[in-house]
């Protein structure tokens, strides 16, 4: 099971900036394995309950029963040279029409959406990094609606994605989506390619969000801290409006009690409550110049996603998805070379 379904407390979030900035340890190699004896442990499991539940009858059959799918669609996934059905495959695939299975609110306006895939033993099968386009039509409108987003949910979980949703004033397809109720469906293709990431391909890598911004991040997270053979370093800079607004802050902090010698976290805040003593204000040079890797080191890269302001003050926004634009703002004042950039 992902790490990342645990969730604990954020104490951490809070913690002083001088406290927060520390220098890594080497991480002690972990022997820790059988990840698939667990998986098939698992669905072994499953499959004796699926064999109660039909003998006596019960209702709960059916959800026995999935659950054996899900299982077994996690243990071909895990299996060298079994792989499992993935429901984005990009080219001419065109839109699916998915299913909102289930709506959770997280705080004031933002929601996880969680849409089934096709098939039970689908996975999305997204290539790290990428996202996903949604498609809705307004009855009143002469074209489509169409937005990327990020799953929060791991590439490889069986019968589902999820999406983290901030509804914006006058946002079409946010505020479609906080309207939406389980049954209705919307149009979702992919992949849409963003940054391809392979193991250790950084020694050290620098996520700078803001908002939603934290998505993609996220999905760079996952993939990371779920391979037990990558070993890359990662700092993460996120910034909000206020303590509400952190975004997966459970899951990030999960993630620095479980590697505190190579995940480490600053969250900076515009109006910060009065027991604040984190970062006040907006992300500034003086707070990157601290905390991120240094341009020097030769295989290191920056990452930024966030409102157009925040990027533009950064990095500097791209011109497109496909044109990175030029490197601007407080990255390339600290030294920071195009190369060592990417803005999602």
């Amino acid at each position: 099971m992902s790490l990342f379904v645990a969730s604990r407390s954020a104490f951490r979030i809070s913690a002083p900036l001088k406290r927060q900035i520390r220098s890594y340890a080497t991480e002690p190699t972990s022997s820790k394995g059988g990840n698939n004896t667990l998986l098939y442990g698992a669905a072994a499991a499953g499959l004796a309950g699926v064999g109660y539940y039909f003998l006596s009858g019960s209702t709960a059959a059916n959800k026995a029963q999935e659950k054996v799918k899900n299982a077994s669609a996690a243990v071909a996934e895990k299996i060298p040279g079994v792989e499992a059905k993935k429901a984005f495959t990009g080219g001419d695939q065109g839109f699916l029409s998915l299913k909102l299975e289930e709506v959770e609110i997280i705080n004031h306006n933002s929601k996880r959406l969680r849409f089934r895939l096709p098939e039970d033993d689908m996975v999305s099968g997204l290539p790290v990094a990428s996202a996903i386009l949604t498609k809705y039509k307004p009855l009143d409108a002469e074209k489509p609606v169409l937005r990327p987003y990020t799953p929060i949910s791991d590439e490889d979980t069986p019968g589902y994605i999820d999406l983290l949703v901030k509804k914006y004033p006058n946002g079409p397809m946010s505020t479609h989506l906080h309207d939406m109720a389980p049954g209705q469906r919307l149009d979702i293709k992919g992949p849409l390619p963003k940054y391809s990431w392979s193991p250790n391909k950084h020694d050290h890598i620098a996520l700078v969000a803001g908002g939603t911004g934290i998505t993609p991040m996220y999905q760079l997270l996952r993939t990371i801290f779920n391979n037990p053979e990558d070993k890359t370093k990662v700092t993460l800079v996120f910034g909000n409006v206020s303590a509400d607004d952190i975004l997966l802050k459970n899951e990030l902090a999960t993630l620095e009690n479980h590697y505190p010698q190579r995940f480490r976290a600053f969250y900076v805040l515009d109006n910060p409550p009065k027991q604040w003593t984190g970062a006040k204000g907006f992300i500034n040079q003086e707070l990157l110049k601290t905390v991120l890797p240094e341009p020097k080191n030769e295989n290191i890269k920056v990452f930024v996603c966030g409102p157009p302001g925040m990027i533009d003050s950064i990095s500097g926004n791209k011109k497109s998805p496909r044109d990175q634009g030029e490197l601007k703002g407080i990255l390339k004042e600290l030294g920071y070379t195009p190369e060592q950039v990417y803005k999602f």
